[in-house]
């Protein structure tokens, strides 16, 4: 037990939490709080009625000494503990996401589409704003209030509601999904489809505290309600944690390692890049079990996690395989195979494909010339839930998990969050939102937003307010979500591949494991030949939207809690053909099944013939392939920029 009396002010963590929307009247589950969670059953992700649950963020509060030690989680059973929250969607009175506009590309101001004003025509600004207002709860396994104040254009929104678990600790659970339109209109864009609101948001998270009579002093967090995780346990390559840390590298607040871990800093992103395989039938092919690039496989690990010299050859290539924009340009072949920022067709700019934070890169280079600890060790295993990590660290795994299962690939505009949460000024200490002082106000923009205009001292990239964060997000998520796919080309000829690269898999699958192929690879009486075609075929993940894009769009709206997850299942245990565990799409609850490959390939224009080259290697025929209009999701410059 430790002694409280020393414990000087408190702190919220996580610092920024993740809450997801799921369409569950009243099931939800709780999202990681630690960086390698044990995995959940397949069906503890939707209700008995096939809606998919909400994922709760929980907050604690941690207490700490004049030192800045952590002595202690603090519940209801030790303090009196108030939680305050604040949500809002500000996104359609914000602007439209067009590129990022920190990025070179964005100060030419004639190469990509301005970003003015959504809903321009609307007057009243605050109309489109949807503030749940500012809730409380407090005591334990308590059920708050909900986030129901708000409205758009008069029609009200729920954005969530808040609880209590039976410790006193916070829960905050984020709306059900519920998109529309004010006057009935299709959307039509990936983006910015005006006269729509989502129930996604965000805002301060924070609580007043009384130990021993004695009122401490609370560092707050924030709340992002975020789309759903459909990928489950999978992590991009550069995840925004990762994102986070490589800005307060370059701003001089963090330092980078002076020992470079072999587990700590380069087994996670070679992990990842095998973990893919699960949502991307590229990355299965490329990294995936038996491939040649499975950095997993024992003997391969064993070499690359070694500081013998003999292996330095081997660390460089892998090395030297990452990409680089100075050197490698607009080439897709690099690792990883993933849009970056500036991603358009036709190519325009280095920054179409993803590159590893500066700092990711530079602790790669440092192990490729054998600068590392070979700690690697196979038997050890990471805690699967914060009661096994020690009291001191608990806090920093909480800011850490949440973050580590949020996206900082393309940001286009991006899954969670997107391009401002790299910038330093965003923040009063590290992984903690700066917060805007009530009744304090940005500088006016005015009816187009440029980069002179968002970079500005005080200005979108300081202190925030409720609903800043998600602002910058697509309008309504449901739209993004369904049109970020992979394999994007600028013709349909017969070296097109419709898997690579990709936007962001690991939260919005690809192609997957369906459950009918998995059941085949564990029948052991099945003859191996056909395991092992089960085992490598894979089906489009959004197989089940039909028509159009423009209807894909909408049916997505209505349909996201019917997609399945991507969650993990044993391997068959009559042979190590297939690996010890295998990642299947479970929880499909649409009524009907859907060709394979449906929405594999996404056009401009006409279908093709269907003796089209393409199609005859893939096996498709023509209306599986979705025909769609103008797809500005991948048409963002007019030019190229100077």
């Amino acid at each position: 037990m430790s002694d409280l009396s020393s414990i000087v002010r408190a702190r919220i963590h996580p610092s920024i939490g993740i809450a997801r929307i799921g369409d569950s009247e009243q099931e939800y589950l709780i999202g990681p709080e630690v960086t390698d969670p044990a995995p959940l059953e397949p069906t503890d992700y939707k209700d008995s009625s096939g809606a998919l649950k909400r994922q709760a963020a929980r907050f604690r509060v941690y207490g700490y000494d004049a030192s800045g030690a952590v002595v202690a989680e603090l519940t209801a059973a030790d303090a009196q503990i108030d939680w305050q929250v604040h949500l809002v969607n500000s996104k359609a009175a914000w602007y439209q996401f067009q590129i990022a506009l920190d990025i070179p590309e964005a100060a030419d101001p004639g190469a990509a589409e301005p970003s003015y004003l959504r809903n321009a025509t609307v007057a009243d600004r605050s109309s489109l704003v949807i503030d749940g207002g500012c809730q409380t709860v407090t005591g334990v396994g308590t059920l708050g209030p909900a986030f129901d104040q708000g409205s758009f254009l008069d029609t009200k929104v729920y954005l969530g509601e808040l609880r209590t678990d039976e410790a006193g600790r916070l829960l905050v659970l984020g709306g059900r999904g519920v998109s529309a339109s004010a006057d009935g209109s299709a959307p039509t864009t990936f983006a910015n489809n005006d006269g729509w609101h989502d129930d996604t948001s965000d805002g301060p998270v924070s609580a007043t505290v009384r130990l021993n009579g004695l009122e401490l002093p609370v560092d707050p967090a924030w709340v992002v309600v975020a789309p759903p995780n459909y990928g489950t346990e999978i992590k991009s390559v550069r995840t925004m944690y990762d994102l986070m840390v490589d800005a307060f590298v370059c701003d001089g607040t963090f330092e980078v390692p002076r020992q470079v871990s072999f587990t700590a800093d380069v087994l996670p992103i070679l992990t990842r890049m095998c973990q893919l395989q699960w949502v991307n039938h590229g990355f299965a092919t490329g990294y995936g079990w038996g491939a040649r690039q499975h950095f997993l496989d024992p003997d391969y690990l064993a070499k690359l996690s070694s500081a013998d010299p003999e292996h330095a050859e081997l660390r460089l290539q892998v090395w030297n395989s990452c990409r680089s924009w100075s050197r490698d340009g607009e080439s897709p072949v690099p690792w990883p195979w993933i849009y970056g920022d500036a991603m358009s067709l036709p190519p325009v700019s280095p920054r179409q494909y993803l590159m590893l934070s500066p700092t990711q890169y530079q602790l790669l280079q440092r192990w490729a010339a054998g600068d590392f600890v070979a700690d690697y060790d196979p038997a050890a295993t990471p805690p699967s839930a914060l009661e096994a990590v020690p009291v001191p660290e608990q806090p920093a795994m909480l800011d850490r998990a949440a973050l580590e299962f949020c996206l900082a690939d393309a940001f286009h505009p991006g899954c969670e969050m997107t391009w401002p949460m790299r910038h330093a000024t965003m923040y009063a200490s590290p992984f903690r939102i700066r917060h805007r002082e009530p009744g304090s106000y940005q500088p006016a923009l005015g009816s187009r937003l440029t980069q002179e205009g968002v970079t500005q001292v005080g200005g979108p990239l300081y202190a925030q307010a409720p609903g800043d964060l998600t602002r910058w997000m697509a309008v309504p998520w449901q739209t993004d979500t369904a049109s970020c796919r992979s394999g994007y080309a600028m013709s349909f000829g017969p070296t097109f591949d419709p898997y690579m690269p990709t936007f962001w898999p690991a939260r919005v699958p690809n192609q997957v494991l369906t459950e009918a192929d998995y059941q085949i690879v564990l029948d052991a009486s099945a003859p191996m030949a056909e395991r092992q075609a089960a085992f490598e075929r894979r089906a489009n993940w959004l197989r089940f939207l039909t028509g159009s894009y423009e209807n894909q769009l909408a049916m997505m709206v209505k349909d996201f809690g019917k997609l399945g997850l991507v969650v993990e299942r044993p391997g068959p245990t009559d042979t190590d053909a297939f690996g010890p565990t295998l990642m299947v799409e479970s929880a499909v609850t649409f009524a009907e099944d859907a060709p394979p490959l449906r929405n594999l390939i996404t056009l401009q224009g006409a279908a093709p013939a269907a003796d089209h080259p393409v199609l005859q290697r893939l096996g498709m025929s023509p209306d599986e392939v979705a025909v769609g209009g103008d797809l500005d999701v991948v048409r963002r410059f007019r030019r190229r920029p100077n």
